[in-house]
């Protein structure tokens, strides 16, 4: 059987490649359970710092494999594992990038959301097509409706409209939309910015972002300052304020 998803690990770097362009890099079967492996195996590998999701082919991902779902019955769409993919995705403690350079549409833009940053072509087009098929992009609203202006989300949702890259960036979907001639470095810019982060810290900081705020900001502030002193009398927060000291790069920055 032909893999068609691939994991690459280079420099720390782990890029999970969907490589299923017949059918549009859709969600099937095969696809869901080697993306799901092949991102675990990243999370797990101590050498990997960073983790960026790319794709072959014209079109990033055309959401789940209709084929495979049209006679199956409920729970047997793929429904029951997707968002076990989204999940890890969303709480990697490593960041993961979304490389995209075409388009994404229904699970395919739920991918994208749950990445840390997404970078895309500004010709790349998204939509939620769920409405136009008489179903409900219930699962992918969980990465989605965090990084949308509700009003966004409102239109985009019950229209299924498709808009490209940059009306992407200015409704928080993703974070930039360049020129497809610039994707590759825009994703390399960001990669690199993110190596210099500790891996430790990075892996806070997005457990952070994720939490709930309290209703009461004594108790936030409580919380943030335990988290904050922490990581200051820590290994990390040591050998950064060190390394800052001595004009050099910290240990976890070195050129690999």
């Amino acid at each position: 059987m032909t893999e068609l998803v691939h994991l690459d690990v280079d420099a720390g770097v782990a890029t999970i490649t969907l490589d299923s362009p017949a059918n549009r890099n859709a969600l099937s079967a095969q696809l869901r359970r080697e993306l799901l492996a092949h991102l675990q195996a990243a999370i797990d590998d101590n050498a990997v710092r960073v983790i960026v999701l790319g794709h072959t082919g014209r079109v990033f991902c055309s959401g789940m494999d209709l084929k495979e779902s049209r006679d199956a019955g409920a729970g047997q769409q793929g429904v029951n594992e997707f968002p076990a993919i989204l999940e890890g995705i969303w709480r990697s403690p490593k960041p993961v990038v979304a490389r995209v350079a075409g388009p994404a549409r229904a699970g395919g833009v739920g991918l994208v959301a749950a990445c840390d940053i997404a970078v895309v072509a500004e010709e790349a087009t998204f939509a939620f097509s769920e409405v136009r098929i008489g179903v409900v992009p219930a699962v992918i609203s969980v990465t989605v409706l965090p990084r949308l202006l509700p009003r966004a989300a409102h239109e985009l949702f019950l229209t299924g409209e498709t808009f490209d890259g940059p009306r992407a960036v200015r409704i928080g979907l993703v974070n930039s939309a360049v020129p497809a001639a610039d994707l590759d470095a825009e994703v390399a810019r960001y990669v690199e910015m993110l190596r210099l982060g500790a891996p430790g810290a990075l892996a806070a900081t997005k457990e952070m972002l994720r939490g709930e705020r309290p209703a009461e900001l004594a108790a936030q502030f409580a919380a943030m300052q335990e988290l904050s002193a922490r990581f200051f009398a820590g290994e990390e927060g040591q050998e950064g304020m060190r390394a800052f000291a001595e004009k050099r790069r910290p240990a976890w920055a070195q050129e690999p």
